[in-house]
């Protein structure tokens, strides 16, 4: 299955983080395709339904065929967070089996996770990622780690990262712009419950062994 279709969806992510109302944020975020993941109570949670469902239509008016349809409307945004002004942003984002008709396969992780970053692009100059593959219990994960900054502000400087597995009921994609050590720290060491298996930190200490540039 191939995600570049999950770009004009996914572009919405960060660019409609700023206009939105932040409500008072959960410990733990849980979804029905079978995970669950954990951030701090003094992270603000957006509502972004509304987004989401404009820029469906508008993916779906531009497919070129079923698939790309079918995908654009089976896209969910399962949370969005952020901490301090401008400060970090911590998404994920999910792609139900059953809505799309089709089971990914690990193979697809990497075209999935490359899907969501294509989308960061479109608001973000990003450098060129470093990628890590690993095992939380019986899941594969895909991650990718580069530093960005919004077009045109080179002085706000991120790490830009995504994080991609898939579980029973479907795919999820993990995504942060972190303005700082602390905002990675709280992406990277977020408890996330795979499929009820054990929880554990979302992306393992040394995952990157070195930042980059």
């Amino acid at each position: 299955m191939k995600a570049l279709w999950l770009v004009p969806t996914l572009a919405l992510v960060h660019a409609s983080l700023s206009a939105q109302t932040p409500t008072a944020a959960s410990h733990t975020f849980t979804n029905e395709i079978g995970f669950s993941y954990n951030l701090p109570s003094d992270w603000e949670f957006v509502d972004m339904r509304s987004s989401l469902s404009a820029r469906q239509q508008q993916a779906k008016q531009a497919a070129t065929d079923e698939e790309q349809k079918r995908g654009a409307g089976c896209l969910q945004i399962a949370l969005t967070a952020h901490h301090g002004s401008p400060g970090s942003m911590v998404a994920a984002v999910v792609l139900p089996s059953d809505c799309v008709g089709k089971e990914m396969s690990e193979a697809d992780l990497p075209g999935f996770g490359m899907g969501a970053t294509q989308g960061i692009r479109q608001g973000f100059d990003v450098g060129d990622p470093a990628v890590a593959e690993y095992t939380l219990g019986t899941h594969k994960m895909w991650s990718s780690r580069a530093i960005g900054n919004p077009t045109g502000h080179p002085e706000l400087k991120y790490t830009v990262e995504t994080v991609c597995s898939l579980v029973k009921k479907g795919a999820v994609c993990w995504m942060a712009l972190a303005a700082d050590d602390a905002g990675l720290a709280v992406f990277e060491q977020g408890i996330v419950t795979l499929d009820s298996e054990a929880p554990a930190a979302l992306v393992p200490a040394g995952t990157f062994a070195s930042k980059p540039k």
